[in-house]
């Protein structure tokens, strides 16, 4: 055998004992007539001493080894002169009395180390190293961790994991698809599932009445740190459900991982809706771990003679606590921040609340005193704190405002630590008009059913019909949505018609699903959560890459073997995707 114990085992009770290990070359260290070396493998590090007056001919080829050779080494389990206690093996170490090189190493591109000197660009390239540190080997078995008790808590409720296909057919709603050429079917294409979301559906016709899988879903959209182009979910789908029984049941869920994985009990999930959120954060995914919330300012700031607020449909403050001794350097920062272009902000006007009671605002010249104090009553600000506003667009500025917020709950300290504050985000709009394109989009997709009380409005106003559809959002971050589904034929058919589907296209695109609700499609409803994003969340990071084996970077590439690359043209002719240049 290779080895009787892993490089992490070893401790003071096995003194004595015969063993041999096997693992990479961490460290060499010469020091005259001993040859220390740090042997790693998954499990940990065994430190292993070479006595060059002892045993000359196993300390020069001691001397050969580098660092990530692979050796084998067998001896005895001695105390450990000098103890580290900060390594699980460090009161041991082995008296190495055989030696045997299974393969050299070649220089790594950077040091196989927790704070390594290698970019990110090169790491990825070398992804196969990289995956040999401690940090993304504890992020992996994070991941693997919550995928084992994922499945403990579902099948302790009677969900089945059941696989669905990968080789779908294309939809034109959502994002875009990855497509597959048919070699056997010419001119035809499958697509990559975005979600197994009408498979689920159909299973739930089929009787399956608890369904999950931890599975890959695929979208060709632009890449950032949380989002990448193939991704894993944790897919569910209930019968005989409504809404409450959903969010109790995966409630349940969040809450077992949180406390297995991490031995943390959640708080309270509270519960918004969407118009709420907008109206007092911005965003449908408002981090609640802070204050900050919107508050208009309208009818204490427009038609005092300042253009900017006087032409404005919204006016909105914050205030941010403790901000009050802001710089002016620091304000204009701020400025600059809202008016990149990734936000878009016209302007930042700010009031500080100074020591005094008093008030210095960058618009003192249209607002006096008394005016301001209103300001600081609104925003319920005191001593030394900041008001700070934005005005424009509603829609715009809401959006500019949350960006703010965010910014300055990073600044102020307030987005740090592993305070969790879980929101159930309640009651968003079924569907979002497009002027471009003249048309209604479905918000979250068109098997998403209405709130039953809006059924009839969908007839006479479909903007104002709500979804009945919900998001889990920890922490600023959606970490799952879902929807009670539409179960009635003539209910989805009008759906299609509101999306502007034809009947023809209808038909082609969903007349297996439209086709399946004839023959007994009970009440049914489910939820995603990105598998992904909960593990990011549990390690702490922002960037799903360090959670994910072999990840893509924000061009979609795979530097290690070099994806996506050209074909051959042989295999375009097989596929019949052969273009003849003329």
């Amino acid at each position: 055998m290779y080895r009787t114990h892993t490089c992490g085992e070893l401790r003071i009770e096995n003194i004595g004992e015969n063993v041999t290990l096997a693992g990479w070359v961490q460290r060499v260290r010469n020091i005259g007539g001993m040859i220390f070396i740090d042997l790693r493998d998954r499990y940990g590090i065994t430190q292993l001493g070479f006595n060059m007056e002892l045993d000359a001919q196993i300390g020069e080829k001691a001397r050969k080894l580098g660092r990530e050779f692979v050796v084998q080494v067998s001896g005895e389990v001695i105390e450990r002169e000098s103890k580290n206690m900060q390594m699980e093996t460090g009161e041991i170490e082995l008296k190495v009395l055989a030696l045997d090189i299974l393969n050299a190493s070649s220089v790594p591109p950077f040091t196989v180390d927790d704070e390594t000197d290698g970019g990110e660009e090169i790491r990825m390239k070398y992804r196969y190293i990289d995956l040999r540190r401690n940090p993304l080997r504890k992020n992996l078995e994070l991941r693997h961790k919550l995928a084992i008790e994922t499945r403990k808590y579902m099948d302790g409720l009677n969900f089945m994991e059941i696989e669905t296909p990968y080789l779908i057919k294309s939809t034109p709603e959502g994002a875009r698809d990855f497509v597959v050429p048919s070699r056997m079917n010419e001119g035809q294409f499958y697509a990559l599932p975005q979600s197994p979301q009408t498979f689920k559906q159909l299973l739930m016709i089929s009787g399956y009445d608890r369904y999950f899988q931890i599975v890959r879903c695929f979208r060709d959209e632009d890449l950032r740190a949380d989002r990448q182009p193939e991704f894993t979910q944790i897919d569910c789908e209930m019968a005989f459900v409504e809404q409450e029984d959903i969010l109790k049941t995966f409630e349940g869920l969040i809450r077992h991982l949180f406390e297995s994985v991490k031995g943390v009990q959640l708080p309270e999930f509270k519960r918004m809706t969407y118009a709420d959120a907008m109206a007092m954060y911005g965003s449908d995914k408002p981090d609640l771990r802070f204050g900050m919330e919107f508050v208009e300012m309208n009818e204490l700031t427009q038609n005092k003679g300042f253009k900017l607020f006087d032409d404005a449909e919204l006016v909105l403050g914050i205030c941010a606590k403790g901000a009050g001794e802001y710089s002016r350097k620091q304000l204009d920062a701020l400025t600059d921040f809202v008016k990149r272009p990734q936000i878009g902000a016209q302007g930042l006007i700010y009031c500080k609340v100074n020591e005094d009671g008093s008030f210095k605002s960058s618009v003192d010249k249209f607002f006096d005193q008394d005016k301001l104090a209103d300001w600081a009553k609104s925003c319920d600000a005191s001593t030394g704190d900041l008001i700070l506003l934005l005005a424009g667009n509603t829609a715009k500025v809401r959006k500019q405002m949350n960006e703010l917020r965010l910014e300055m709950g990073s600044q102020l300290g307030l987005r740090k630590g592993v305070d969790y504050k879980p929101l159930w985000v309640l009651d968003f709009p079924l569907l979002e008009w497009d002027e471009q394109t003249d048309r209604f989009y479905a918000m979250h997709h068109p098997f998403t059913a209405p709130k039953s009380e809006h059924i009839e409005m969908l007839s006479i106003d479909p903007k104002k019909v709500n979804a009945n559809a919900y998001d889990l959002v920890i922490n600023g971050v959606e970490l799952g949505g879902g929807s009670i589904r539409i179960h009635d034929r003539d209910l989805q058919a009008k759906m299609f018609n509101i999306l502007g589907f034809s009947d023809e296209e209808a038909e082609n695109q969903f007349g297996f699903l439209m086709g399946a609700f004839k023959y007994g499609a009970p009440p049914h409803g489910g939820i995603a959560f990105g598998f992904d994003r909960l593990a990011a969340m549990f390690g702490g990071t922002d960037s799903i890459r360090d959670y994910i084996a072999f990840p893509k970077n924000n061009s979609g590439r795979d530097l290690m073997i070099d994806s996506p690359s050209v074909i051959s043209d042989e295999q375009l002719e097989e596929l019949n995707l052969k273009v003849e240049i003329k």
